[in-house]
């Protein structure tokens, strides 16, 4: 079954996509939910000239997502996670970190148009990809860092420092 998408749905399409979807999904969901209509000819003509019409809303919309993307092109991310002593995150990294981050250098990105490939379950360096328009996508590099790394590494440097003070003083004597 074709449908018009009147929004944007995430892993399906954009708003004003024709798309291809399962007879059930469309009948049963996406169109009571009115978040769709059947691609029939008259709908599709309908369609094209609303598109027309829109032309220059949407360049701008398109200017504006390739504008943030200039700002947000070199931006790079820290994440602080809880991690065993092995470096393995309790838990993991996902978008909804991610989006904390980028709101706090200034960015309100919604969460769901931040794909991250994979799972993030380790402490190292990453990537996530932006969508912030159907065109135009940033990629974002963020590295994970552990919140007891200080801890780790000072803890044994301060306990070797005494020891080896103590072997000195024992052994001249």
């Amino acid at each position: 079954m074709q449908v018009i998408l009147k929004e944007d749905i995430i892993n399906l399409g954009y708003k004003d996509d024709i798309v291809t979807v399962k007879d059930g999904y469309g009948r049963n969901f996406l169109i009571p939910q009115g978040k769709a209509v059947i691609a029939t000819e008259s709908a599709k003509k309908v369609l094209a000239e609303n598109l027309k019409q829109r032309a220059h809303k949407i360049a701008e919309i398109k200017r504006q997502a390739e504008a943030k993307a200039a700002e947000m092109n070199g931006i790079s991310l820290e994440i602080v996670a809880k991690t065993s002593s092995t470096g393995t995150i309790f838990g993991s990294v996902s978008n909804i970190q991610i989006a904390e981050e980028l709101a706090k250098k200034g960015f309100e990105i919604d969460r769901k148009v931040i794909v991250v490939k994979g799972t993030v379950k380790e402490v190292g360096e990453y990537m996530a990809h932006v969508r912030l328009h159907k065109d135009v996508t940033v990629d974002v590099p963020f590295k994970v860092i552990s919140e007891n790394v200080q801890e780790v590494n000072q803890a044994p440097v301060a306990e070797e420092a005494p020891a080896a003070e103590e072997v000195k003083a024992e052994s001249a004597e």
